[in-house]
């Protein structure tokens, strides 16, 4: 056999209905009806999606079968929370990435449907076969976000949650990063007045070196105890007193705060700055002003818990253990 023979060979193709239909009717009688034809393009329409999704399945099988690591890249704090999660961009490129060396791409579709926000994750195959899924929640309001802002949030948060849904996968240590988000079905959220009385029990809860309370576990934790959340200052101490007698390391979570962060009591997220810039900083400041920056001392200070802040409750009382044994600074 030649070379030239060698390079032309090909393997047999598979061939379509429509083809072999239209060489059977076009021997029959050597013409083909317009009926004959849509019946046959019907077939041949079929035919093509039926192949299409067995190249999806087989693609996507692929995929899972040496799936991409996808990390958490993002920590965020608010009061006592911290959690940590996979960033859209981290996601999204890690996932497109190992989506595309098999013919598969993604795409989101946003609506937004009373007041709800609703964003459909669309994966797509080369030969044209796609799948989707949807999810949909109320703007993130959390925070001073504007109108705007609280829509954005939620459409990063449900883009990659509609992503790794419908790629099954997960990040590691994945966490529930909405903190606005809604609780499972049935369940509803704390209001202020239950939330302070949860932020009130986590500050007298045992401490674990390395650990940091998470309120949102804590809240789930009563929640599913007495099927309602604790809404009066009478409650803490039954709930501190049950808390301790139960081994629930759930309600724990690793404290990642530099040592910076944790010398001065600073709850230290993503964007925390590095201890040595901070020193850095200080020492530009005292080379340019002759003296150490100072932060601004706190109007507040409660006897009980030792705690210091600019504001009190609404009732007046010390809006971390409500106690009214509080010194004003400015008086």
């Amino acid at each position: 056999m030649t070379e030239k023979n060698q390079i032309q060979k090909t393997e047999p193709q598979a061939e379509s209905p429509l083809a072999a239909a239209a060489m059977l009717l076009q021997k029959a009688d050597g013409k083909i009806d317009v009926g004959q034809l849509e019946a046959l393009l019907k077939v041949q329409m079929q035919y093509e999606a039926n192949e299409a999704k067995k190249a999806y399945v087989v693609a996507m099988a692929a995929f899972k079968a040496d799936p991409p690591e996808i990390l958490k890249d993002k920590t965020v704090s608010y009061k006592d929370v911290r959690y940590s999660h996979a960033g859209l961009h981290n996601v999204t490129t890690q996932i497109n990435k190992a989506l595309s060396e098999h013919g598969l791409t993604a795409s989101w579709v946003t609506s937004q449907t009373n007041g709800a926000v609703m964003v459909t994750c669309k994966i797509t195959h080369i030969q044209g076969h796609s799948e989707e899924t949807s999810l949909a929640a109320p703007p993130d309001a959390t925070g001073s976000k504007n109108a705007i802002q609280a829509i954005g949030s939620t459409v990063t948060y449900l883009q990659r949650y509609t992503l790794l849904a419908l790629t099954g996968l997960a990040a590691y240590d994945q966490d529930d990063d909405g903190k606005g988000a809604d609780p499972p079905p049935g369940v509803p959220k704390p209001n202020e007045q239950e939330q302070e009385i949860i932020d009130s029990i986590c500050v007298r809860l045992p401490v674990v070196e390395g650990k940091l309370i998470n309120s949102r576990k804590v809240a789930a934790i009563i929640y599913a105890q007495n099927r309602a959340y604790p809404s009066k200052e009478s409650s803490i101490d039954p709930a501190v007193e049950w808390f301790m007698k139960k081994d629930r390391p759930e309600m724990y979570m690793p404290d990642n705060r530099s040592q910076f962060e944790k010398d001065n009591n600073m709850p230290g997220d993503a964007d925390s700055v590095p201890d040595e810039a901070t020193k850095e900083a200080e020492q530009t400041a005292k080379e340019k002003f002759g003296k150490e920056t100072e932060q601004a001392e706190c109007r507040y200070i409660c006897n009980s818990c030792d705690r210091e802040f600019d504001l009190l409750n609404k009732t007046g009382l010390c809006p971390s253990c409500f106690s009214n044994d509080t010194t004003d600074r400015r008086a």
